[in-house]
């Protein structure tokens, strides 16, 4: 058979690409070998943050400290936590996936591609295999976890971000590799659910691509909740003893033996690429697998294009979706649209939570700016000093001639709801005077970049309450 295009995957790449394909009515079909919907809404942002909401609401009710108000948590029946887990993301996959596909009309076509010359696709079902041939093909089969080569780890066994959300008990203990955003966020989840947490970071400090003072102050509040965090570490082995895993490794340049019930790796993902036969149609990988494209989102056959995390770049559901929309417009039209991703937000569902757009301090830099920056620490922000959780700070990084904001980095409460208007901010290129002079809400989080923004002429100390 053959259509306008076909796409391989079924994520919000794909999904996003599609309905700009029918919306001006070319011919689609989606291939999919696995579940519909891609890694955000079955293994990943949705099932994710639910869990993590949850074991936010159980921790609030251990150790809220508002006077006058007496809170407990109880035992957790995690088979019908995970059950919950499970029905909301059925629930989602059919109504933002299944559905939608449906409404839309185009073909959906469960199993497996691979690129023959052709270019073509064969794709075998459970019905048998059949050529697909179509005018642009678009490659949105994701990345899946990724494990570091450790001696033993592959015997050992471990759980991933993914298995890890299906454990129908909880461990005594847990230790996770990777201190970026999966592994935080795990560690925090199981920590709040009860698991004593050791977290290992290979580099220097956890959240290692944020602002080093974001790092330091998200440490401190992790200890607070029991979390053992290692940097600076050089995992060498691990192995199995009885019913734990046992692993060794030099930290900061000591040798330690770390034990736990359970391992769980977050050490990164890799694009999804080894099985579809980029080689026989001389479309060009880079060194993790990732389908290499240009700003247009083409690869370098003039017919294939590749959207989403499979080519290595930003892995947001917003980036994939963005991306694939693109590729397709470009596809279709012979166009050069490209993405902006200056002001490309990113947010980490830690507690307290980190978002961040623009160019960290270091980044700054080394693109040749002369840097002014500022930290806001929300000791001095009255919706914390009122939620009684100053955990955190703003951190605003500002171009030191023209005062025009490059970059802003927060780490509080419901980070991510602040960032948009920083990311509004950095695409109509304002300068810290305007956010300063400009209206805000008092007694909100996002109160924090305006505040934020005023430490550039006054000190800290100075700021009035009412942010004057």
């Amino acid at each position: 058979m053959r259509y306008d295009v076909a796409i391989i995957g079924s994520g919000a790449a794909a999904f996003a690409a599609a309905i700009t394909a029918s919306d001006v009515g070319a011919e689609v079909v989606m291939i999919e070998r696995g579940r519909v919907g891609g890694t955000c809404v079955n293994v990943g942002c949705v099932p994710s943050k639910a869990l993590l909401a949850a074991a936010a609401t159980r921790h609030l009710a251990a150790t809220q400290h508002f006077p006058g108000i007496a809170t407990s948590a109880g035992a957790i029946d995690i088979p019908l936590l995970i059950a919950g887990k499970n029905e909301l993301v059925t629930e989602l996959r059919a109504e933002k996936y299944l559905d939608l596909a449906a409404d839309y009309g185009w073909h959906l076509l469960r199993g497996h591609a691979t690129f023959v010359a052709g270019p073509a696709l064969e794709v075998t079902t459970d019905d048998g295999t059949q050529r697909i041939e179509a005018d642009h093909y678009l490659i949105a089969t994701g990345a899946s976890p990724w494990a570091p080569p450790i001696e033993g780890l592959p015997d050992a066994g471990f759980l991933t971000s993914t298995t890890a959300m299906e454990l129908t008990e909880i461990p005594d203990s847990l230790l996770v590799l990777g201190g970026n955003a999966v592994g935080l966020e795990m560690a925090q989840l199981f920590a709040r659910l009860g698991s004593r947490v050791t977290l290992v970071e290979a580099l220097d400090r956890i959240a290692p691509f944020e602002e080093p003072e974001i790092s330091e102050a998200l440490t401190s509040a992790l200890a607070d909740e029991g979390i053992t965090v290692h940097t600076a570490a050089n995992v060498r082995q691990v192995s199995r003893e009885g019913t734990g895993y046992v692993v060794h490794a030099d930290i900061a340049g000591t040798p330690r033996t770390l034990t736990a019930d359970r391992l769980l790796v977050a050490t990164g993902r890799r694009p999804n690429t080894t099985q579809l036969g980029l080689d026989r149609i001389d479309v060009k990988t880079g060194d993790r697998g990732e389908v290499l494209v240009d700003a247009r989102q083409q690869t370098n056959h003039p017919r294939i294009w590749a959207a989403g995390d499979v080519t290595g770049g930003p892995q947001f559901v917003y980036v994939a979706a963005a991306q694939g929309s693109l590729a397709i417009r470009n596809a279709l039209q012979d166009g050069t649209d490209r993405l902006d991703y200056s002001a490309l937000p990113r947010v980490t569902f830690t507690e307290p939570s980190i978002a961040s757009a623009g160019l960290t301090d270091a980044q700054a830099v080394a693109a040749g700016y002369r840097c002014e920056c500022r930290v806001l620490p929300l000791s001095a922000v009255p919706r914390a000093i009122v939620n009684r959780d100053t955990r955190g700070l703003v951190k605003i990084v500002a171009e030191a001639d023209t005062g025009r904001i490059l970059g802003v980095h927060i780490l509080a409460h419901n980070a991510g709801e602040v960032i948009a208007a920083a990311v509004y901010a950095l695409s109509a290129r304002m300068t810290v005077a305007q956010i300063a002079e400009t209206w805000s809400p008092y007694l909100t989080t996002a109160e924090a970049l305006r505040l934020a923004a005023q430490t550039f002429t006054r000190d800290v100390n100075k700021l009035s309450c009412c942010a004057a």
